[in-house]
């Protein structure tokens, strides 16, 4: 790869903007592809969702550096407060006007005039540049780049709700009545009646807790585990999160009688009746049905692996992240669900087969649900090392050279 990258950063969230920031820093020209008409599209979709993370945790030292007056107060902010209070802003310093392409998708990432299986690890195909397809509101558009960052994170793509992962019967016929991002509950008639709510995680745990809040709504929470723990953190250091869990668990304990929670549950199928939805649920002792007003499904997310499938990236077969990546957090935090705990990546483990071509940010952890934003900017910190420090060093010995 020549000394100065040419950058194709693909998403505008948080990663993608401090990735931008870096580039911007080091000198290198580079282009951000944003697919919606705003920059984090993701956090704008939850916007009205406190984070259980306060500000010191959320804001690079990039961002902190060209902005100055940023939010540093220990408050948790909303994913809204978030976009304005930080992200917006720096999508409009100097160092990134123009640099940012909006309402444009990067549907496919090729290396030139090579297949996927040609030239395997080889430096021919490492010096082959990038070449990327672009859906722009022009039409089709391709580019090219030396180094991308993968940055598009996974909010845009929820897991489905049927056992074993795969869609239940019915569902795919349903996706259009079926809500796959968190409720905003700002309009309680929104929700009046009975809503299925499937999931476990932190999403989910939000969705009960605001649905559970509303005097006409009806909530059935159905939970794949038979004992669910709810991610308690032992000794927890983020009150948000440790409260989340305690409503969790009371709620499952009977402690609001508008709320039925099912644990080692699991959706068998579903089929529409008039404006409602006749879900058919099977829990460890019985099989029941549910009609529903409302289906909420939050099981999750994973990144777009599409994009990349004609790389040599070699993905972990469990978690869907990174090989190397995936193995080393797999091996730091066994079953510790606290992402305080993640270990600092190293550049060596955001490495893949495929040269000069990172996963950044949420879609890098796959399948694992422990990212937090500031693992993301110490990820770009890794990349700004690698690619400066050996033209530093040869810059070094070139001036020390008689």
């Amino acid at each position: 790869m020549p000394t100065t990258p040419h950058v194709a950063i693909l998403g505008a969230g948080p990663v993608g903007l401090d990735a931008a920031l870096a580039c911007a820093d080091a000198g290198w020209p580079f282009t951000v592809y944003e697919t919606s008409d705003a920059v984090a599209a993701h956090l704008r979709a939850w916007g009205h969702v406190r984070l259980f993370t306060p500000w010191e945790l959320n804001v690079s030292h990039r961002m902190r550096a060209h902005l100055g007056d940023v939010p540093q107060d220990g408050a948790c902010p909303t994913g809204a407060e978030l976009v304005t209070r930080l992200l917006q802003p720096v999508a409009e310093l100097p160092a990134l006007t123009g640099r940012i392409r909006y309402r444009t998708r990067v549907a496919a990432i090729g290396r030139t005039g090579l297949l996927k299986h040609e030239q395997i690890g080889t430096t021919a195909r490492a010096l082959a540049p990038f070449t990327l397809l672009l859906d722009t509101p022009d039409g089709e558009d391709t580019a090219e780049a030396t180094l991308v960052l993968d940055c598009t994170g996974t909010y845009a793509h929820p897991n489905t709700l049927g056992d074993g992962g795969i869609p239940a019967p019915g569902e795919r016929a349903l996706d259009h009545r079926i809500t796959r991002t968190i409720p905003d509950t700002a309009d309680p008639d929104r929700w009046r009646g009975t809503v299925l709510l499937v999931g476990a995680g932190k999403s989910a745990q939000t969705a009960a807790r605001d649905l559970a809040a509303l005097p006409g709504t009806r909530l059935v929470w159905a939970v794949r585990s038979a004992a669910p723990d709810w991610g308690a953190v032992p000794d927890d250091t983020l009150p948000a999160r440790q409260d989340l869990v305690g409503t969790s668990q009371a709620l499952a304990d009977g402690a609001c009688e508008r709320v039925t929670v099912h644990t080692g549950a699991h959706v068998r199928s579903l089929h529409a009746q008039g404006d409602r939805i006749r879900v058919r649920l099977a829990t460890t002792t019985s099989l029941r049905e549910v009609l529903a007003d409302h289906v909420v499904s939050l099981t999750g997310y994973t990144g777009d692996h599409t994009l990349h499938r004609q790389l040599q990236v070699h993905e972990c077969y469990a978690t869907g992240a990174p090989m190397t990546l995936s193995a080393a957090l797999l091996a730091a935090s066994g079953a510790s669900t606290d992402c305080l705990a993640q270990p600092a990546p190293g550049i060596d483990q955001l490495r893949t087969p495929e040269a000069d071509f990172f996963i950044l940010g949420a879609k890098s952890y796959g399948r694992l649900n422990t990212f937090l934003l500031r693992t993301g900017y110490q990820q770009v910190d890794q990349i700004v090392t690698a690619y400066t420090a050996p033209a530093h060093a040869r810059a070094a010995e070139e001036a020390a050279a008689p």
